[in-house]
């Protein structure tokens, strides 16, 4: 089969086309139809993810795409969209059974590849680790990318209003179409707006770096700022007086970590994501398309920050 692999450690630009064997094991053999890209290849295609297999390797963490045969309570030729981890980039992969569900009619393959990752990731970040409650208000940075655009689909699904902070104007587009009640540039009085709007009571923050003290001071009383990445580059740090003061939390939210020891939480979540799916409030938004062999070109984007909503291959 054809793959993509990461052969040396120098960045997007390393990586390459390949025709190695098809994967074994005992799990779901899937034909992909689409995998999705995100900022972790980015990060192993350097070495400075937390998961660093062996040189060379098949990169790729979510695919969609059809069973190809009858295993683990799944029948040949249903749609599926799966997390393997390892492996996406590529015309088939296995995945383990409790890591694979049956795509819903409303979503294509390209949805599908864009919906365990960010949609999980943001339905955690809101509800297990965020509290989120109906009508209250949240502040998704990075809101045009993948996981700012499931968050705020998430958000509204649960009944909350939703500030979107974006970098361009482009990005404010896929922001509101979305569902953001109201856009805001991060290269403007962001944090001014969010406090004349009436103040929030989430922040959800995949960006970090140097906003990261401005978002805190939008928060009110009882507020809770969500750490979910750090794809601007810089940790942030924070001056606890801050939290005392104001009674504002800090929290994150590590999905992968939280689902290595409770994998029985995936179940739950898809479960909770299918109904929002049914309501009409998941809708994952599909940016770049690439074809395989581009695999090097969708993650330059990525890294360059110009990506809108979910970057996908497809094989």
């Amino acid at each position: 089969m054809r793959a993509i692999q990461i052969v040396e450690l120098g960045g997007p630009e390393s990586l390459q086309l390949a025709d190695i064997d098809e994967p074994a094991g005992d799990g779901v053999v899937i034909d992909v139809r689409a995998c999705g890209v995100s900022f972790p290849e980015v990060l192993q295609s350097r070495g400075q993810y937390q998961l660093k297999p062996d040189l060379p390797f098949v990169p790729g963490s979510e695919v969609a795409g059809v069973v190809r045969a009858d295993a683990h309570g799944f029948a040949a030729g249903e749609r599926v969209a799966a997390l393997s981890w390892l492996g996406g980039f590529a015309e088939t992969v296995v995945a383990q059974p409790q890591m694979t569900f049956r795509l819903p009619d409303a979503l294509n393959f390209a949805q599908g590849a864009g919906l365990i990752l960010n949609y999980h990731t943001a339905h955690f970040s809101l509800v297990d680790r965020g509290r989120l409650r109906a009508g209250e208000t949240v502040l998704v940075h990075g809101a045009a990318g993948g996981v700012g655009t499931a968050s705020i689909q998430v958000a509204k699904g649960l009944g909350a209003r939703v500030l979107a902070v974006v970098s361009s104007d482009a990005k404010a587009e896929v922001a509101r179409t979305a569902g953001a009640d109201e856009v805001l540039r991060s290269d403007g009085a962001w944090k001014d707006e969010a406090k004349a709007l009436g103040g929030v009571d989430l922040v959800l923050d995949p960006v970090g770096g140097d906003r990261f003290t401005d978002s805190l001071r939008t928060l009110n009383p009882d507020g809770r700022l969500i750490v979910v990445g750090f794809t601007g580059g810089a940790i942030p740090e924070v001056k606890v007086n801050r939290l005392l003061l104001n009674n504002i939390s800090v929290v994150g939210a590590g999905w992968g970590a939280y689902i290595s020891q409770r994998p029985e939480t995936l179940a739950e979540t898809a479960r909770a994501l299918d109904a929002l799916i049914e309501s009409g409030h998941v809708r994952p938004l599909i940016g770049a398309r690439f074809p395989l062999a581009e695999a090097s070109r969708a993650l330059q984007l990525i890294d360059g920050r110009g990506a809108t909503g979910k970057v996908v291959l497809e094989p």
